[in-house]
């Protein structure tokens, strides 16, 4: 089962980050979290990884609507999206599919706001690669 919606750029990864970022915020989304995982293998572990940041991203209005429907969505809040390099140099940026999620509650009255994240996300990636496409070159999605 695909639980994520993607694209592939190039860039420099921290400018796939802000540009991320930016992009969920244009969408009303703010990033409450923002995890690097290199780093956090590094000084837990010890071990080296490839660049990688978790953004947990939340779009007040439509979170207020869901917990009004289902309480227990805060379980599955708030979204997740990743940035991460790839093994052929190119940046990942990966978001959960809200539609997957929030089937999980199995709860009719949530569809229309798993769609409503969904378009979000998947105009956040568009802009991402745009961004990038138009600043690297690169081809996208």
């Amino acid at each position: 089962m695909e639980y994520t919606i993607q694209t592939s750029v190039t860039g420099d990864f921290d400018d796939v980050v802000d540009t991320t970022i930016a992009a969920l915020e244009d969408e009303e989304f703010g990033v409450l979290c923002d995890i690097d995982i290199q780093a956090t293998l590094k000084e837990k572990l010890g071990e080296e990884f490839r660049q990688y940041r978790i953004l947990g991203a939340c779009n007040p209005p439509l979170a207020y609507e869901g917990l009004t429907e289902e309480i227990e969505l805060g379980a599955l809040l708030p979204c997740n999206v990743i940035v991460y390099e790839t093994d052929n140099g190119e940046v990942m940026v990966s978001a959960v599919d809200p539609q997957q999620l929030v089937g999980i509650a199995d709860n009719a009255a949530l569809d229309s706001i798993g769609t409503e994240v969904h378009d979000r996300f998947e105009r956040v990636l568009d802009a991402v690669s745009q961004e990038l496409e138009t600043t690297s070159g690169a081809e996208n999605r």
